[in-house]
C-alpha cells in the first residue's frame, strides 16, 4: 500500500486524473447553482426581440431574489443561459453544467498553484508536495463536493492562491490585481491586504530605492523605511482594480449592485445552517420586531476584524506569510456572525502550505486529535440540525447553541495551535532562502 501511495503521489498526471475524476462523479445541483444560473438567465434576456439580445448583458442579476454576489459570476455563466447553450456545440445539458464544472476546474487550478508554491518557497520534493495538495485538497470529498454541487467558493479558492503565489514571486502588478479583483468578488480577501504589505519590506523584496538613512529612528525615517516602492505599487494597482470595477458594476446596476454585493453582508443575519454561536442569537433576531436598540450581532466584527486584520498580521506575517494568512482566514471564519461548511474551504486552501512545517505533523497525536474534535464538534451540530430542520424538533436550546459553543472552542484551540506554529518558522525560510533571495526578486517584482 505504502508504495502504491508512493507511485501515485510520484506522478502529477495521475493526482490530478484521480482530482478530475472525483469531481465529475459527484455532479450534482444544490439550490446555490440554481440561484446563479438564474441569475445568468437574467442578466442575459431581454424583451427585445434582436438576434444578439441573448448574448448582451441587458437585465440585471439582481431580479432574482437571493442573488448576493457580483455580477461578473453571473457573466461567468453565461453559458449556461438558454440563447448561449443553443448556439453552443455539444449537448445542452453540458452547458448547463457549465459553472459546476468551472468551479471543478477552478479547484484544480488552484491545486497545481499550491503544488508550485510547496516547491518554489516551502522547501517541499514533487512527491511530497503532490501528497500534502491531494490529500488536503485535490482528492478531498468534501472540497470536491462543495465545488460540484454549484458553489462558487472553487472561484476564490484558485484566486487566493494565485496572490499567494504571486507575492511570494514578487510580481507586484499581478498581486495588486488579483487582491483587488478577489475583494470585489467575495469581500474577505481584503483581510490578507495588511499581511501583503508587512511581509513585503525593502530587504524581502531587493528594492532598488534610494537608501534610507537607518539612524533615523523618529516617526519620519519609519515612514520612509515602509514606504517602499512595492508596497505603493501593490497599493494602487489593487484599489484601481476594487475601484474599476465597482464603479462599473454600479453604472450598469445602481444601488442593487452595492446592496446585494456587499451592504447585505455587513447587516445579514442568517441563521439556517449557522456553525457560529450567533446562531441561535440570529433566529430571534431574525423572528423579533424591528427596534432602534443595541443589537450585539452589529459588533461581531470587533474581536473578528482585530483579531484577523491587525493582530495576526502584526505577530506573524514576516515569519510566515502563508501560515499567517490561514490563521487570519481561520480566525476570520471561526469569529464570523454566520459560519456555514462552505466557508472551511476559505482556509482549508492553505492547510497544504502549513501542515508540512507545523506542530500537528511534528506531533501526530497532536494534530489527530484536532482532526477528531474539529470532526467530533461538527457532527455533534450537525446532528442537531438535522433535528431541527428535517424532524422539526426545537434543539436551539440547549442542544444547539452548546453544539455551537464547542464547536467555536475547538476552533479556537485550533488556531491557537497555528498561531504558536508562526514563530517557528526557521526551518521554512531556510528551505527557501535559495529561491527567495533578495537579488532574485528584484528582477520580478514588478510582473
Amino acid at each position: 500500500m505504502a508504495n502504491l501511495l508512493s507511485t501515485v503521489f510520484s506522478s502529477p498526471s495521475l493526482v490530478f486524473t484521480a482530482a478530475f475524476l472525483l469531481r465529475a462523479i459527484l455532479l450534482y445541483t444544490d439550490i446555490d447553482y440554481l440561484v446563479f444560473t438564474d441569475a445568468a438567465r437574467f442578466t442575459f434576456s431581454s424583451p427585445s426581440s434582436s438576434s444578439v439580445s441573448g448574448f448582451l448583458p441587458q437585465g440585471s442579476p439582481y431580479d432574482r431574489e437571493t442573488y448576493r454576489y457580483t455580477p461578473l459570476l453571473a457573466y461567468l455563466l453565461w453559458p449556461t443561459t438558454p440563447a448561449a447553450a443553443a448556439s453552443l456545440p455539444g449537448p445542452r445539458v453540458l452547458w448547463a453544467s457549465w459553472g459546476k464544472i468551472l468551479f471543478a476546474g477552478a479547484d484544480l487550478a488552484a491545486g497545481w498553484l499550491l503544488v508550485a508554491v510547496l516547491r518554489r518557497h516551502r522547501g517541499l520534493s514533487g512527491p511530497r508536495a503532490l501528497q500534502y495538495v491531494g490529500a488536503i485538497w485535490l482528492l478531498n470529498p468534501m472540497v470536491a463536493t462543495i465545488s460540484t454541487r454549484g458553489s462558487s467558493e472553487g472561484l476564490l479558492g484558485v484566486l487566493v492562491a494565485a496572490l499567494l503565489w504571486a507575492v511570494l514571486e514578487r510580481r507586484v502588478v499581478l498581486a495588486g490585481f488579483l487582491l483587488g479583483l478577489g475583494v470585489h468578488f467575495k469581500i474577505y480577501p481584503f483581510i490578507y491586504a495588511p499581511a501583503i504589505v508587512w511581509w513585503m519590506d525593502a530587504e524581502r523584496m531587493g528594492s532598488r530605492s534610494k537608501p534610507i538613512n537607518r539612524s533615523s529612528n523618529g516617526l519620519l525615517g519609519k515612514l520612509q523605511r515602509f514606504v517602499t516602492p512595492e508596497r505603493v505599487v501593490l497599493t494602487l494597482v489593487s484599489l484601481s482594480t476594487f475601484a474599476a470595477l465597482n464603479l462599473a458594476m454600479y453604472a450598469l446596476y445602481g444601488h442593487d449592485f452595492l446592496q446585494h454585493t456587499f451592504l447585505h453582508h455587513v447587516t445579514r443575519i442568517d441563521h439556517r445552517h449557522n456553525f457560529s454561536p450567533y446562531n441561535v442569537l440570529l433566529y430571534l433576531a431574525s423572528a423579533a420586531k424591528e427596534s432602534g436598540g443595541f443589537k450585539i450581532e452589529s459588533v461581531a466584527f470587533v474581536p473578528q476584524l482585530l483579531l484577523s486584520v491587525v493582530l495576526i498580521p502584526l505577530v506573524g506575517a514576516k515569519k510566515d506569510l502563508a501560515a499567517t494568512m490561514l490563521a487570519q482566514t481561520f480566525a476570520f471564519v471561526t469569529f464570523n456572525k454566520v459560519c456555514t461548511s462552505q466557508y472551511f474551504l476559505w482556509y482549508m486552501v492553505f492547510l497544504p502550505l502549513y501542515l508540512p512545517h507545523s506542530s500537528l505533523t511534528r506531533r501526530p497525536r497532536l494534530g489527530l486529535a484536532a482532526l477528531g474534535l474539529w470532526v467530533a464538534a461538527q457532527a455533534a451540530w450537525l446532528q442537531q440540525g438535522y433535528e431541527l430542520e428535517f424532524l422539526g424538533r426545537s434543539t436551539f436550546a440547549p442542544g444547539l447553541w452548546w453544539a455551537s459553543l464547542a464547536f467555536f472552542l475547538v476552533n479556537c484551540w485550533i488556531l491557537g495551535l497555528i498561531i504558536g506554529d508562526l514563530g517557528s518558522s526557521s526551518t521554512i525560510a531556510s528551505a527557501s532562502s535559495s529561491s527567495s533571495t533578495p537579488s532574485s526578486a528584484s528582477n520580478k517584482r514588478k510582473n
